[in-house]
C-alpha cells in the first residue's frame, strides 16, 4: 500500500511497481484512489504483487508493506500493517507515530535526497527505489524500464531525474531487509 498528498507521485510510484513486477513475469492487481480535491487531497495506492493468480480486487485490510510519503491522511492505513511487515517512511515529511514493536520503518529523507539530486519532484521515486532495495520486489533496472514505461509523453523529459532517483533510492539500503519472495532451492 502507498499512501501520501496528492502531487506527490504516488500513484506513478504504484503504477511502476506494479509494471515492473508485470515484466518479471508475475501477477499483478493495481488500484488507485484519490481524494475530492485537485490539490492536497489524500491519494492511496494498493498493488497486489504474486506468483500466481490473483483471484480478488487489491482491496486489501492488511498488508505487509507500506511506502508512505505524508503523515496526513496516514491514520486509515495504519492499522492494514500486518505485525512483522515493514513501512518505508518519507522521513522528510512524516511526523505521525509508528509502530515500531509491530513493524519494521525503515526511513528514508527521500525529499531532501530528490532535492539535492536536483529534482525535487522525485521523492517518490527515491522512496520506491529505497522500497525495492529492501524488498527485492523486483530487479532495479526493471523498475526503472517500468518507470519510463508509466510516464506519460507529456512528462518523458523526467525520465533521467526519476531514473537517477531511483537508484539512489536502491543504493541507500545496503541489503534487502524484508525480502518480498522466499528463496527456493537453496
Amino acid at each position: 500500500m502507498l499512501t501520501g498528498i496528492g502531487g506527490q507521485g504516488v500513484q506513478l510510484a504504484a503504477q511502476t511497481l506494479a509494471r515492473a513486477a508485470a515484466l518479471e513475469g508475475r501477477s499483478v492487481m493495481l488500484f488507485g484512489v484519490y481524494g475530492g480535491m485537485m490539490r492536497g487531497g489524500n491519494t492511496d495506492s494498493s498493488v497486489v504483487v504474486a506468483d500466481g493468480p490473483i483471484q480478488s480486487p487489491p482491496l486489501l485490510s492488511r498488508t505487509w508493506a507500506a511506502l508512505l510519503m505524508h503523515h496526513m491522511f496516514w491514520e486509515p492505513m495504519a492499522d492494514k500493517i500486518r505485525d512483522g511487515g515493514i513501512a518505508v517512511v518519507n522521513s522528510s515529511l512524516f511526523e505521525a507515530d509508528l509502530e515500531r514493536d509491530r513493524y519494521r520503518v525503515i526511513e528514508v529523507a527521500a525529499t531532501e535526497a530528490a532535492a539535492t539530486l536536483g529534482a525535487p519532484l522525485t521523492a517518490s521515486m527515491v522512496l520506491t527505489g529505497a522500497f525495492v532495495g529492501a524488498t527485492e520486489l523486483v530487479g532495479i533496472d526493471t523498475l526503472v524500464a517500468a518507470m519510463v514505461e508509466s510516464l506519460p509523453p507529456y512528462r518523458r523529459q523526467h525520465s533521467e531525474d526519476n531514473e537517477r532517483a531511483l537508484r539512489h533510492g536502491y543504493a541507500i539500503i545496503d541489503s534487502p531487509v524484508a525480502p518480498a519472495w522466499e528463496a527456493v532451492g537453496v
